[in-house]
């Protein structure tokens, strides 16, 4: 553990060549840019496991999309999120340079996420009860249960993984993740295959293969930390320390993990809502096509809240509470432009942009219609993104998981139910909800950010280090 000498005081104010908003913005997007296609890339695997299994026919296909929704709803999203304490915890003892801390983190983090998988494991494994329990069909459900059965052991692979990119991530290493991401969605495609087609094992193969995929990923960079030079200060070996302070990791872990599935959720339960609606199969589809386009585009926004929250989080834990703020004054600049560029795209192809998934021309009209709403909702949603990663970098996650809370369930879901069905909008009207539940969220991160004391900031990274650097003395 390297404790703070005199030459190098915890927390003492260094020189910072932050001093104009050009270079702050040329830093985040060195950051976002590979960020942006590492996150594309990981989605690409479930993504391409699904593409095979739809090659099997529609049964398989049906289950497969279900189990998906299902792990990514109750299990992948969780787990990310939890382990998005690590954005907090790594970027401001890699900013207080107190690097050894990094590594005990991350180890902690792999403990606490382990035994969340406990549960989630259950959960899959009993899928085909539960989806029954709730009204799917008996052989939709067996399909997905199967396949979320064979999915359970991608997630001792999927939790050292998203614990060393966070810990990457909190040091500016980047450019390895995209690269090892980029190696595994290219390789994934040829276990699939054998697994599905060469070795027959159909749909239970495609899901198999996502623990394959994640292993692979999983060792390119693990081969990295132990042999490049630019980690090595803050790798250190297994510690007993692992099983310290689990209870305060956990404290920002779960509220973390909330932050980010309280909206994740309220996006599925469009769908879910959808299926009441009149003519359900259009309205499920329309919507379906909306949620794919805008998880897709939000890549983008997710790049930069990202290298927000490490951006922040560094400055904060080094001391430099100006540096946090023209961060995140900045990234909501470049959000905000980005998104209106890439709306003004939409709302220009909106014509032939369900061609892109759809040949029905009922369904292309329908999101031609929708296509101006989606661009808002890509503008603002861009925007909150970027404030989360303040939050985050911030280590503000409990209040970041209360305005997520209100902002989407008091408002936004609430509306689109009105919307729908009292105005009779149908998926329209869910989808201007789920907007103003947005817009509530980006009003409440925008007062929470404006408001915010910086130099306080700093003072609790400190105190947030300090502690924990005494923790493992």
């Amino acid at each position: 553990m390297e404790e703070p000498s005199m030459e190098e005081p915890l927390l003492v104010p260094r020189p910072t060549v932050s001093g104009s908003a050009a270079t702050e913005a040329k830093r985040l997007l060195r950051l976002a840019g590979p960020l942006v296609v590492s996150f594309i890339l990981r989605n690409a695997v479930q993504m391409v496991s699904v593409m095979f299994v739809g090659h099997l026919g529609e049964l398989p296909l049906a289950g497969a999309s279900l189990a998906s929704s299902l792990a990514n709803v109750t299990g992948f999203s969780f787990l990310s999120g939890m382990a998005g304490a690590l954005n907090t915890l790594c970027g401001q003892a890699f900013g207080a340079r107190q690097y050894g801390l990094l590594g005990v983190y991350k180890q902690r983090a792999m403990v606490v996420l382990a035994v969340a998988c406990v549960p989630i494991a259950l959960v899959w494994a009993c899928a085909e009860r539960i989806l029954l329990t709730i009204g799917q069909d008996p052989d939709i459900a067996a399909e997905a249960g199967a396949y979320a059965r064979w999915l359970i052991p991608s997630l001792a692979a999927f939790v050292p993984l998203t614990c060393l990119t966070r810990f990457l991530q909190a040091q500016s290493v980047v450019v390895p993740m995209m690269a090892s991401s980029g190696v595994t969605a290219l390789t994934h495609v040829f276990v699939c295959y054998a697994l599905v087609y060469k070795l027959g094992m159909g749909s239970k193969g495609a899901a198999l293969s996502a623990a394959v995929s994640y292993g692979t990923n999983l060792t390119i960079l693990a081969l990295y930390v132990r042999l490049s030079c630019s980690c090595k200060k803050t790798l250190t070996g297994f510690s007993g320390e692992a099983f310290t302070g689990l209870r305060e990791f956990a404290k920002l872990a779960v509220p973390s993990a909330m932050m980010i599935c309280l909206e994740w959720w309220s996006f599925e339960l469009l769908v879910l809502l959808s299926g009441i609606l009149p003519n359900p199969k259009l309205e499920t589809s329309v919507l379906s096509i909306c949620i794919n386009t805008a998880t897709l585009l939000y890549m983008v926004p997710l790049g930069l809240g990202s290298s927000t929250s490490t951006r922040v989080s560094n400055e904060l834990g080094a001391g430099q509470p100006h540096a946090a703020m023209l961060a995140a004054r900045v990234v909501v600049c470049m959000t905000l432009s980005q998104g209106v560029v890439l709306a003004t795209i939409m709302i220009l192809l909106r014509s032939i942009w369900g061609y892109a998934y759809s040949s029905e021309k009922q369904v292309v009209a329908y999101i031609a219609r929708m296509i101006p709403i989606l661009a808002v909702s890509f503008i603002v949603d861009g925007i909150n993104g970027s404030l989360s990663g303040v939050i985050t970098g911030c280590g503000k996650q409990t209040i970041g998981a209360r305005v997520n809370l209100g902002a989407f369930y008091l408002v936004g879901i609430p509306m689109g139910v009105f919307l729908a069905f009292v105005f009779r909008l149908n998926g329209m009207g869910l989808w201007l909800g789920i907007v103003c539940g947005s817009i509530s969220k980006l009003a409440l991160l925008l007062w929470i950010t404006m408001r915010t004391n910086w130099e306080n900031e700093a003072i609790k990274a400190k105190e947030r280090v300090l502690s924990s650097s005494v923790q493992t003395k």
